[in-house]
């Protein structure tokens, strides 16, 4: 095993590609930290580290779409991991069999099952995320991307602006539909720095039972 060591010193994060281990298929390409790795190798279930979440994840932990780790290969170089897997459901968040379901030299040919029952937000964020190199023609959030953080912040203070006359209206349908437009520019906004929303709910999870006058106390100290 010694011919297997991951230096982990030098190598925080680890691409793992996932493989069918039956048909051979590539589901998807992610990345592991050292506790991702051991915990997959102690439950035989796929551990990644999102980079957006900046947290572990356990493939399926929401969806139940798990995959089964029957083998693991380490490359040469000892810094990429091969996973043989027994996929259950999609492996994509898209509802795709595997990430890789865009054909570059024939892109009619995709085809979508079921998608995952992930919650809104989350939803979403990633169908944002898509949008970033989508034709702005046809895209809002493809636009506001390619106008930039400026026009984009902007947009932002502005839906703040209406969210909080809406409020101030008492007008209830108002502040729905406001508080809507207001948290799609917000995830937006987070999009643009690829960071995901449950780094939001992480740090209020933090503050939770911390007084908001003892918070804000720490915050300058």
């Amino acid at each position: 095993m010694n011919n297997f060591k991951i230096d982990w010193e030098r190598i925080k994060l680890l691409p793992a590609i996932a493989q069918d281990f039956e048909s051979g298929e590539v589901l998807m390409l992610a990345y592991m930290n050292e506790e991702a790795y051991n915990l997959t190798l102690q439950t035989k279930l796929a551990h990644y580290f999102s980079r957006s979440k900046q947290r572990i994840w356990q493939k399926g932990e929401t969806s139940g779409h798990i995959q089964s780790v029957k083998d693991i290969f380490l490359d040469c170089d000892n810094d990429t991991l091969l996973l043989k897997v027994e996929q259950t459901g999609a492996a994509c968040h898209t509802g795709n069999r595997t990430c890789f379901f865009k054909n570059v030299l024939l892109p009619d040919s995709s085809q979508t099952i079921n998608i995952p029952d992930y919650n809104i937000i989350d939803k979403l964020y990633h169908t944002i995320q898509e949008r970033k190199g989508a034709n702005e023609e046809t895209s809002y959030a493809a636009k506001l991307f390619k106008k930039g953080d400026n026009a984009l912040l902007k947009k932002v203070i502005e839906e703040a602006g209406e969210f909080t006359f809406a409020v101030k209206d008492k007008d209830e349908k108002e502040i729905i539909y406001e508080g809507a437009d207001l948290m799609f520019h917000f995830l937006v906004a987070l999009a643009s720095k690829n960071i995901h929303p449950e780094r939001i709910e992480q740090e209020l999870a933090k503050r939770f039972g911390v007084s908001g006058i003892e918070e804000k106390k720490n915050r300058k100290s």
